[in-house]
């Protein structure tokens, strides 16, 4: 049973697909069994169905196969079972929550939930009440994963010994890499232009009002927001999903079908928007987002600060860390003492995961220096001000201990908790009555389950 945590662990992804339910395949023969769980033939058939549909038009995908997609249903009744038993609980709310996280996924995927429900040939009601079982099952088995290596620590010998045990040839090679931390101003617009861009705003209003014209191609001639410009302005909001704008998302609910609202102000910049459809906690708004320009006065205010740290910090009177949490503005960084990171979570970052400017900054630095404060253009369009700390740089490298215990730890620990799970199934499989058909009895990655399966059928016999 190999790789169990990382076949375990597509668990908390869930049902790959929500139009899987739309299009099921027909076959009803039950291919597996673990206890009083059954799996079809069908369930086998549409989860590999499911995941080509998703993953349609994207090169360099491997499907799993009907004996890998079998395992990992064995594997998660088996912990089902073994949660009901060790009476762990899942609550409504947690269910209610993945549903509508899925659903709305589902509903951005397709363009409009009415599109969604014509291709499912099901409301959204009902595709909640049919996922609902599965949901549970799925937090189940993730509850008792969890609960199996939640234990599970890695110490710095065995670190050692993990790597010691790797071929020196099959040690991955890293380009030259970076460690940052960094402060950044976002500058205001002043009032003046604020006011100036918020009235042409009105006058976009007034138009669609007046009949003049379309809302949809306003956003073409004058929204700044890249992502949802090619889609009309348009997105699918939940009243109870926190990822959005309070501002934004209270102004969306406060509207009445076709209306649009006055300009409402968010953290991104203002808005007008327009209310398309809404059912209950759903809604489906478009809107056009202007960014006022800050002015070079305003810029140059920004640099200004950032100077006056620089020297603070240069003086030792301030930490690094004290001044990110004092002036940063940049959401993604402020809350890790200013530390950048890449989509992996890792600290370290190569050349060409760096924004031209930011590169062009590092250049003339050592590790433990500052930049000057640079002008740059943010991830939203905005000109933002920013003070780079060049904390570590790697030279070009083979991988080692010293370089990238981090990376090495954290292969190391999945590893550990891989052993984990094999080590629990392997004591727990025995326990449960387990059957699987005839079909599959050339998968070698079920050559344990097939063991126990066999025991299983000799004790009814005796």
């Amino acid at each position: 049973m190999k790789k169990v945590f990382l076949i375990v662990v597509l668990l908390s992804a869930g049902m790959v697909s929500v139009m899987a339910q739309a299009k099921k395949v027909v076959a009803d023969k039950i291919v597996g069994q673990v206890g009083d769980r059954i799996i079809l033939r069908s369930d086998i058939l549409n989860e590999i169905a499911d995941m080509k549909r998703q993953y349609q038009g994207q090169e360099n995908i491997v499907f799993p196969t009907e004996c890998q997609v079998l395992e990992r249903q064995l594997i998660q009744k088996a912990l089902i079972l073994q949660a009901e038993k060790d009476s762990l609980v899942v609550t409504e709310e947690e269910i209610d929550a993945t549903i509508d996280n899925r659903i709305r996924a589902a509903i951005q995927q397709y363009g409009s939930k009415d599109v969604l429900e014509e291709i499912a040939g099901k409301t959204v009601y009902q595709l909640k009440e049919d996922f609902r079982s599965s949901f549970r099952e799925q937090k189940l088995a993730e509850q008792m994963q969890n609960k199996i290596i939640e234990t599970v620590k890695i110490t710095p010998t065995e670190v050692k010994a993990y790597y010691n045990k790797i071929p020196k040839d099959s040690l991955p090679f890293y380009e030259s890499e970076v460690e940052l931390s960094q402060i950044v101003i976002i500058p205001k617009a002043n009032r003046d232009v604020e006011e100036y861009v918020s009235k042409q705003m009105y006058d976009y209003k007034k138009s669609v009002e007046s009949g003049t014209q379309k809302f949809e191609a306003l956003v073409k001639l004058y929204s700044e927001d890249p992502g949802s410009k090619d889609q009309g302005g348009q997105y699918n909001l939940n009243r109870n999903d926190r990822n959005w704008d309070p501002a934004f998302l209270s102004a969306s609910f406060r509207l009445k079908e076709n209306q649009i609202s006055p300009v409402v102000k968010s953290k991104f910049g203002l808005h007008i928007i327009q209310l398309m459809s809404r059912s209950g906690d759903e809604a489906v708004v478009r809107h056009i987002l202007r960014i006022p320009p800050v002015t070079e006065d305003e810029i140059k205010d920004a640099v200004k600060k950032l100077d006056s740290v620089k020297k603070q910090l240069l003086a030792g009177s301030l930490s690094f860390g004290e001044a990110v949490s004092k002036y940063s503005e940049d959401e993604n960084s402020k809350f890790s003492a200013g530390s950048i990171s890449g989509q992996d979570g890792n600290v370290f970052l190569s050349i060409d995961m760096l924004d031209k400017d930011m590169v062009v900054a590092l250049k003339d630095l050592k590790p433990g220096d500052y930049s000057a404060p640079q002008v740059y253009t943010d991830e939203r369009g905005r000109k933002a001000v920013r003070l780079i700390h060049l904390k570590r740089r790697t030279e070009p490298h083979r991988e080692n201990l010293m370089d990238d215990y981090n990376r090495i730890a954290q292969r190391a620990l999945e590893s550990k908790k891989t052993q984990a799970l094999d080590k629990w199934f392997k004591e727990h499989i025995p326990n449960y009555f387990i059957s699987i058909d005839k079909d599959f009895t050339g998968c070698e990655s079920l050559k344990e389950w097939k063991a126990a399966a066999a025991k299983a059928e000799i004790d009814r016999k005796n």
